[in-house]
């Protein structure tokens, strides 16, 4: 399995706070079959013009010098779009995913459709392929709404450990499974027990091995090969399941 999003660059964000926080998470990623992770701070795109902060890279070089052999380490950033990417910062390798021509973006909860539309067609004639991080938590994520933005172009990353949320987030998430709109899934773990892992077992036991082996592997492979993204086809989540899910979180205490 291939991670592309994660807050395990220690003390500089609200992910891990220590290197040793960090690697914990990193061996217990590849105990569950990572071989791959992507480090994503969050850095605004307001302050994504001077490229990528030093104390980012000072953080990296310590966490490196301690990190297991598995998984690989690549870097990216998590680009919160509170303002137009600036084309300076999208010539900064550092930003995307690996280097790529693939950049993770993220917006506030209550966003706007149209603003996450226009954000995205922005960030697209620049160059880049968006990738929308966790498109279930936005008030607007409808299958409508990510339709459009998945004909202009945009890619979905959909949190793995959502899926078996019962809130409002999981039934968006498990809907974009059902409607074969996700084009990934990734842990978002900010130095915590959040793994790829959950996400692809609750595929398979829905019949979708062929789904999670495209969502946690081909398609994050693709992205660091800078490569087309393959579609991933509808799949129908039992109805048991769902039930059951609504139950454990509707049960007292």
């Amino acid at each position: 399995m291939i991670d592309l999003h994660c807050h395990l660059l220690p003390a500089v964000d609200d992910g891990a706070r220590t290197v040793e926080q960090a690697v914990g998470v990193l061996r217990e990623m590849a105990r569950h079959g990572t071989t791959d992770v992507c480090l994503t701070p969050h850095l605004l795109a307001s302050r994504a013009e001077a490229g990528i902060p030093p104390n980012h890279d000072a953080a990296y070089a310590r966490l490196r010098a301690a990190a297991p052999a598995a998984p690989r380490l690549h870097r990216g950033a998590e680009v919160m779009l509170d303002r137009p990417l600036g084309r300076a910062a999208a010539k900064e390798p550092g930003v995307r995913l690996a280097g790529t021509t693939y950049i993770l973006v993220e917006f506030p909860r209550q966003v706007a459709g149209e603003t996450v539309r226009n954000a995205l067609t922005h960030v697209l004639s620049l160059g880049l392929v968006p990738v929308l991080a966790h498109p279930e938590r936005y008030s607007s994520c409808t299958t409508e709404a990510v339709r459009i933005w998945r004909d202009l172009g945009a890619k979905m990353q959909v949190d793995a450990t959502t899926l078996l949320s019962a809130q409002g987030r999981g039934e968006r998430a498990r809907r974009l499974i059902s409607e074969g709109l996700a084009d990934l899934l990734a842990a978002d773990n900010h130095g915590d027990v959040r793994m790829l892992a959950t996400g692809r077992r609750m595929l398979e036991e829905h019949g979708g091995a062929h789904q999670a082996q495209l969502l946690v592997f081909h398609n994050p492979r693709a992205i660091l090969d800078d490569a087309e993204l393959e579609p991933v086809p509808p799949l129908p989540l039992r109805t048991s399941f769902l039930n059951r899910i609504r139950r454990l979180w509707q049960s007292p205490e």
